[in-house]
């Protein structure tokens, strides 16, 4: 990219700084291409689940379950979570980086809970208002596109907040939690639950989160105290779950490799996606990659 210069100094600060606010703008671009771009991800899906004898008009969750939890032991690990965050009907959460909705309709069909959706990948946030009104969920979820680190929210007004694999894609980890602390109400709970850079090397690429290191933002296990607690949260448990996180990816690649379900992130992420199963069942295997998650306090 080239830099554009006052004609005086090339290095000048307002040179410099036109230049960052370009590059952070190319990389806003670049991770919803990564994940879609425009794509009608909502027929795909719905195209693969016709073919597959799906009645469309009697969907349940459990026929999304292939594709709409985007992260490493999928559903299960989102029970997991969802046990610190002490929800009720009357909760208010926010999922920070929604994907297709997954996680925030499980929330919502298990606790009755209200879940607000934010991505910066609008063909997801589309695909997510689809699905959900498949399964009958479309009054307790709602998503809008947006920029995890600048929020759309007035301070103080949810309950919980949860965020799962999405600050891999987003450098500026310190805003983003900053922020996430900002919406939540004194005392609630944030659970992360995130990719972080392991002992054993560089990533080997392609992976889901990124076809190369150009969108790729791992933060260090030791570095993630340090990012919340500056954020103003206060870290009530940390669980490595990485043992876990390689047999569920194994099992994934190994059904995969045999034949593969109805729907799969493939969808969304191309022909590429038993690449990256086999990169991140390495990644895993190597320690080149860990997932944690942190139960936090506002």
């Amino acid at each position: 990219m080239s830099m554009e210069t006052c004609g005086l100094d090339a290095r000048c600060a307002g040179c410099i700084r036109r230049s960052d606010e370009q590059m952070e703008a190319a990389v806003a671009d670049d991770v919803p291409n990564h994940y879609g771009g425009g794509n009608d991800l909502a027929g795909a899906i719905a195209d693969s689940l016709r073919r597959a004898g799906k009645d469309m008009d009697r969907l349940t969750t459990a026929d999304l379950a292939t594709v709409d939890e985007f992260h490493i032991r999928a559903r299960k690990a989102t029970l997991e979570l969802a046990q610190s965050l002490n929800l009720d009907a009357a909760s208010r959460v926010l999922d920070i980086g929604s994907g297709l909705g997954g996680p925030a309709r499980t929330l919502a069909e298990t606790f009755g809970c209200h879940v607000t959706g934010i991505d910066i990948t609008q063909a997801f946030c589309d695909a997510a208002t689809a699905l959900s009104s498949w399964v009958g969920l479309s009054d307790r979820v709602d998503f809008r596109q947006g920029d995890a680190t600048s929020l759309p929210f007035d301070d103080a007004v949810f309950d919980a907040a949860m965020t799962i694999h999405v600050a891999m894609n987003i450098a500026a980890k310190d805003r983003m939690y900053a922020e996430a602390r900002r919406v939540l109400k004194p005392g609630s709970r944030f659970v992360v639950y995130d990719v972080l850079q392991g002992e054993g090397g560089d990533i080997l690429y392609p992976v889901p989160w990124a076809r190369d290191s150009s969108i790729s933002h791992l933060a260090s296990p030791d570095s993630m105290p340090a990012l919340l607690s500056h954020a103003g949260f206060r870290i009530l448990k940390v669980e490595d779950s990485t043992e876990e996180g390689q047999r569920w990816f194994e099992e994934m690649a190994g059904r995969l490799a045999k034949s593969a379900p109805a729907v799969t992130f493939q969808a969304f992420l191309g022909n590429d996606f038993p690449a990256m199963a086999r990169n991140q069942v390495i990644n895993l295997r190597e320690r080149r990659i860990r997932t944690v998650s942190y139960v936090c306090e506002a």
